[in-house]
């Protein structure tokens, strides 16, 4: 199950150190809840994930997918 891998990467962050994968994990993750229908966990995660990259560019197309995705979250 996809939710329990990427919980996997995030339970274990110290081997991923400041990797971006750490981040892109919580995204993964709100994707994954999203698809079976878990709004509150993917808020959640997708709330962290944006967290994470606040001080990025704001015209990456992964963040502006990821904010489009949580402001579709019903």
């Amino acid at each position: 199950m996809a939710v329990a891998e990427f919980q996997k990467l995030l339970d274990h962050r110290g081997r991923l150190g400041n990797s971006p994968l750490s981040s892109l994990a919580h995204l993964q993750l709100a994707r994954a809840f999203t698809s079976s229908s878990e709004s509150a966990r993917a808020r959640v995660e997708y709330q962290e994930f944006l967290a994470l990259w606040k001080g990025a560019d704001p015209d990456t197309p992964f963040l502006r997918q990821a904010q489009s995705e949580l402001a579709n979250l019903k």
